[in-house]
């Protein structure tokens, strides 16, 4: 009770925006993934572009306008100063060149505009994922929002920027289009080096989830996947060397703690079970919900095995974040009226009492988006 307390004046932020978007959300009809081209439009269509325009501002608004939200907001500024000084950081280039040139347009030390910008962009493509991916548009928001993943991305904004690059990217591995795939994961490259992992998982994964089933898949996946795993267990001095070139500053670091994540664990294994009961739809002709169901897989695999990794997390969530477009089209394609509503329920019980408890740890030293600031009203 006293940490209820203690989160309820700003947590209500949080919360009355998260109603706020789904309410703008319960409409949405994007089953047929339906066009928001300027020709003529039928009311549905035209309710999509308001609603989910309404949606951005509104997730934009709080996240470009806070002050001093997220454990890390003041290494960030102070980081922008050193930058536009010309110092070396451990940063990308790219996130290097925004920061100057923000500086030089807003002048030196104006930090409030780069995060600004920054909330502008990653939140452009979390909603622009949600239009083109997500069949069940409030289902899926519904789970960005109470999973945490928008939240979370008010901390770490170089990493959540790459995330959300990533997720929008899948639309172009769907549709064959590797260029573009390819040339938003360069782009992404300059703000957090880590998006490059997603090159070769989601294309491998992608492979697997267009096979034909054949007999001798199960005994090659569980050699291949037993290989894997032992890689893991035996190998991981190999890798630890590999990320360390790559992040030498993470080696001995806070961040490399060897924290294992058991809530994740549990979200993977859950989404698996899912899987599992909604056999017909996910081993069905849908290869995009195989795809989905596979990124889980290898993101229980590491959040199992590979706690040497520094900051895990990261690696994870680039395999699980699509878990917003799986468990929907799971719930919702699942032929027995009974089933669905009861799977539909324990899901959204499942994640609301998550973000109950979300809430009630936002104080803490590690995180910190609480007390909810914003520099309009302080």
């Amino acid at each position: 009770m006293d940490a209820l307390k203690q989160v309820e004046p700003t947590a209500l932020v949080y919360v009355i925006l998260t109603a706020l978007v789904l309410l703008l959300s319960a409409r949405i009809d994007n089953r047929e993934l339906l066009p928001l081209s300027p020709g003529l439009q039928s009311r549905q269509q035209r309710y999509n572009r308001i609603a989910i325009i309404g949606i951005y501002l509104l997730l934009t608004g709080v996240s470009a306008c806070r002050i001093a939200v997220g454990n890390d907001y003041w290494g960030y500024r102070k980081s922008f100063d050193i930058i536009a000084q010309d110092r070396y950081v451990s940063f990308e280039s790219g996130f290097n060149f925004i920061v100057k040139a923000v500086y030089a347009v807003f002048g030196y030390s104006n930090y409030l505009p780069v995060f600004a910008l920054f909330s502008i962009v990653t939140v452009l493509f979390f909603v622009l994922a949600l239009r083109t991916q997500g069949r069940f548009f409030a289902f899926s928001l519904f789970l960005l929002m109470t999973g945490g993943f928008y939240f979370n991305s008010l901390n770490s904004i170089r990493y959540y920027l790459a995330l959300a690059v990533a997720l929008y990217a899948i639309r172009y591995i769907f549709s064959a289009d590797y260029l573009h795939f390819a040339v938003l994961i360069f782009l992404g490259m300059f703000f957090h080096k880590s998006v490059l992992l997603v090159v070769p998982v989601y294309l491998v994964t992608w492979i697997l989830a267009n096979l034909k089933y054949r007999k001798w898949m199960l005994p090659v996946g569980g050699i291949l996947g037993a290989g894997f795993l032992g890689s893991l267990l035996f190998g991981q001095e190999l890798y630890r060397k590999l990320i360390f070139r790559f992040y030498p500053y993470y080696e001995g670091s806070v961040f490399d703690n060897g924290d294992i994540s058991y809530v994740n664990i549990l979200r993977c294994a859950a989404v698996l079970v899912l899987c599992g009961i909604c056999f017909q739809q996910f081993f069905g002709k849908n290869a995009r919900l195989r795809f989905y169901g596979l990124l889980s897989l290898w993101g229980l695999i590491v959040y199992l095995c590979g706690s040497f990794i520094p900051t895990t997390s990261r690696i994870g969530y680039y395999m699980i974040i699509p878990q917003i477009f799986l468990i929907p089209e799971l719930v919702e394609g699942c032929e027995k009226e009974g089933l669905r509503r009861l799977l539909r329920v324990g899901v959204v019980a499942g994640f609301l009492l998550y973000f109950a408890f979300f809430i009630v740890q936002m104080y803490d030293e590690g995180v910190k988006l609480l007390p909810y600031r914003n520099w309009i009203f302080q």
